[in-house]
């Protein structure tokens, strides 16, 4: 494991931290928390020392899981990262409030790195107005906090804005080979690191979509390279390649991926990218931006919707049928997980056009009208498709029991 300095303290971070937003689920879709105690641990074995969590992340779990995973000694070998949400904040009171809280959570007596959560505009004015600013100063004095900084979905003046602000230690930022220009980007993170701060990178793969299953166009354009990376691998070496950044994050919830990553850690320096491999992601980049619909990395800000649609959802399977066009199962898979098929509705159609999703959406994505495009290109036959696949399930569950009731004939036979 490679490890950078925070430039304020000292303090040596793992390059690689363990984001604990897409802990591993069950089947019931709560987290399998037995195995994300050992995936966690894992990576703690392997050298990680930073790990990101958060209030919201898996409706308050993430926070309740990586506690328990920190016991047996373990949290003596990491720096923890976690938020304070401004949306719950009201009133000075509720700073302490929400800490205390997550301190008793956490089975810690302090937070090494407190982030202010998704700052941008008018969330940051509103919250030094109710004095943010004064109780990160109280915190850091008493104990309770180490390090105080702030994740940041927003625009580039509004980040230079939050920067210049306060005397912060570290902050957050979306980061990778789609996002140059988007949010902070290139500009910002040079511009955070010019006045010492560390900086920690969220999203580096773009919520998995530079990862995994991939359209022909681009599988070939990483076959070009000489030295053969997974498109896992060559998203984050194009982040750690910059000098700037200190941890890369990663929401890491399957046990191949974190070997993966560990062993990529282990040789990822600044600037250890080649020209032709930088062209390479260039060219990947671009083939990306030319085939993808919209831009949602599946964070989740904007959900809960009032109508019911699985906005993430719908995009995900909307730039899967884009990237994939020839490929029926992004449609079915669309029709069978939104239209009822496998639980409550939850498609675009159902969009009702209040524009609450918009305002919350950090990637500042016209979700509304989006809502309309999705509809229209992936509900034409959902009225058919719908009692279609129902009847088929249906008939498969039969004929499983009717094998399962001659098997069992036959074994008393």
């Amino acid at each position: 494991m490679l490890y950078r300095t925070v430039p304020k303290t000292g303090d040596k971070l793992s390059i690689l931290g363990f984001g604990c937003m897409r802990l591993p689920s069950t089947r019931a879709g709560g987290v399998d928390e037995e195995r994300a105690i050992r995936q966690i641990r894992h990576a703690i074995d392997n050298g990680v020392n930073y790990l990101d969590t958060a209030p919201v992340y898996h409706f308050g779990k993430s926070e309740q899981v990586l506690g328990r995973a920190l016991a047996d000694g373990y949290r003596e070998k990491v720096r923890i990262a976690t938020k304070l949400p401004h949306w719950e904040v009201f009133e000075r009171e509720d700073m302490d409030r929400i800490l205390n809280g997550q301190l008793a959570i956490l089975k810690t007596d302090h937070i090494d790195y407190y982030l202010l959560h998704s700052l941008a505009g008018k969330s940051f004015t509103i919250m030094r107005d109710l004095g943010v600013l004064e109780f990160l100063d109280s915190a850091k004095k008493d104990g309770r906090i180490v390090n105080a900084g702030f994740s940041f979905h927003g625009r580039l003046e509004e980040f230079r804005e939050i920067v210049d602000a306060y005397d912060w230690q570290f902050c957050q930022i979306q980061y990778n080979y789609l996002d140059e220009k988007n949010q902070a980007g290139t500009e910002g993170l040079k511009y955070a690191a010019s006045k010492g701060l560390a900086v920690m990178i969220m999203e580096p793969l773009r919520g998995g979509n530079l990862a995994g299953r991939m359209p022909e166009t681009i599988r070939k354009m990483w076959d070009e390279a000489p030295v053969k990376r997974s498109p896992a691998e060559w998203g984050l070496r194009w982040v750690w390649d910059h000098p700037e950044v200190t941890v890369v994050l990663s929401g890491m919830n399957d046990e191949v991926h974190i070997d993966e990553n560990l062993r990529a850690a282990g040789s990822a320096l600044p600037g250890s990218l080649t020209e032709d491999e930088r062209a390479l992601i260039g060219r990947v980049r671009d083939e990306y931006h030319r085939l993808m619909k919209v831009g949602c990395t599946g964070c989740g800000y904007c959900m809960p919707c009032p109508a019911g649609v699985d906005i993430p959802g719908c995009f995900a399977n909307y730039n899967a049928h884009a990237l994939f066009p020839h490929d029926r199962a992004g449609k079915f898979q669309y029709i069978g997980r939104h239209g009822g098929l496998m639980g409550e509705k939850s498609y675009a159609g159902l969009c009702r056009q209040c524009g609450k999703c918009a305002k919350a959406c950090p990637q500042h994505l016209p979700i509304p009208s989006l809502m309309k495009e999705v509809s229209k290109e992936m509900e034409g036959m959902m009225g058919i498709a719908v009692p279609v696949m129902k009847g088929g399930l249906w008939c498969i569950n039969k004929a499983r029991r009717i094998g399962r009731f001659f098997t069992r004939e036959k074994s008393h036979a």
